[in-house]
């Protein structure tokens, strides 16, 4: 344990203020001790078989259990929301993209500014150990999530915060300082089935657990470009050429949702939809330069012209 040269609470105040200074809509504190429960319902999904070919998400069972085993120090795992909600529509119905993607990719965004809370802490207590984490490695950010009292996960399995709806990326730093921790917060989802209801292929087929062989999401960003997509999917994809933000755009905890202050995460060139006709047209090194900064670069060209011949067919 870090031995304390500035008063904790002292010390915790100062990065709550300096996370909203560097935009962070949210920022909240859990004991880093094993996510036994947790862990144990991420292995019985698995088990199932909903995490399709995301293969990377059954390796390092023991680190998503156990942050402790990636920085043996740790004390407090520090939990971060970063808003990214922009409120304008889709251009058109063809060629969507998904609302997170619209503007830079939120692992180059967040990093640096993660870096700054971790140099405070550094400050603070010189000799402390701080590793961040945006979706770099196996760390359950969702759990935590709840864990330190973000929110709740809500039955899409995104999770929610009673001030700013689902529309925030996640960001983690374990720290080997001990901070007074945040509680969890109550599930406020009761009765509401919205999500399930308006998912289009079915995807959440129970509360808080989602198919991602039958998401939308999981076809158009994360299957292998040689992959053609099953039948079920391809009727239902409603102009879907990038993920898919059906569950979250009924959810009534998006009336609570305020734009983002990030002008990076606005749509890159006011593009919120894909034109079908350049995407065919376009060659590798434009795809490349075009989408440098974009979280569209993961589905590679092969991947995006698979997805919107799909869409060709439906026209």
């Amino acid at each position: 344990m870090t031995t304390a040269h500035f008063h904790t609470q002292d010390a915790k105040q100062a990065l709550q203020h300096k996370a909203k200074e560097l935009g962070f809509c949210e920022i909240s504190f859990a004991k880093a001790e094993p996510l036994q429960t947790e862990a144990k319902q991420m292995q019985e999904w698995l088990n199932a078989g909903h995490h399709g070919t995301m293969g990377y998400l059954e390796r390092n069972m023991d680190k998503r259990e156990d942050v402790r085993l990636l920085l043996p120090s740790a004390q407090t795992v520090i939990v971060v929301a970063y808003n990214y909600y922009t409120p304008v529509q889709h251009e058109s119905n063809t060629g969507k993209i998904s609302r997170y993607a619209w503007g830079d990719d939120y692992h180059e965004v967040i990093p640096p500014k993660l870096d700054e809370l971790i140099n405070m802490i550094r400050a603070l207590y010189p000799e402390s150990e701080s590793r961040r984490f945006v979706d770099t490695a196996p760390v359950m950010e969702k759990q935590w999530a709840v864990r330190a009292g973000i929110g709740w996960q809500g039955k899409h399995s995104n999770i929610i915060s009673r001030n700013h709806g689902s529309y925030f990326f996640l960001g983690v730093i374990l720290t080997s300082v001990e901070f007074e921790v945040d509680n969890p917060i109550d599930d406020y989802c009761g009765t509401c089935t919205a999500c399930i209801d308006a998912c289009p292929t079915q995807a959440i087929i129970q509360p808080h657990v989602v198919d991602g062989t039958k998401c939308i999401s999981y076809w158009t960003i994360e299957a292998k470009p040689d992959v053609e997509f099953p039948l079920e999917i391809v009727q239902h994809l409603d102009g879907w050429a990038f993920g898919c933000d059906v569950c979250q755009d009924v959810c009534p905890w998006n009336r609570f949702k305020k734009p983002t202050q990030e002008v990076r995460f606005l749509p890159r060139n006011e593009e919120t939809t894909l034109n079908i006709s350049a995407i065919e047209n376009m060659q590798q090194e434009e795809f490349s330069t075009r989408f440098r900064k974009s979280p569209i670069k993961r589905t590679k060209l092969a991947g995006l012209l698979r997805n919107i011949k799909y869409l060709k067919n439906d026209e």
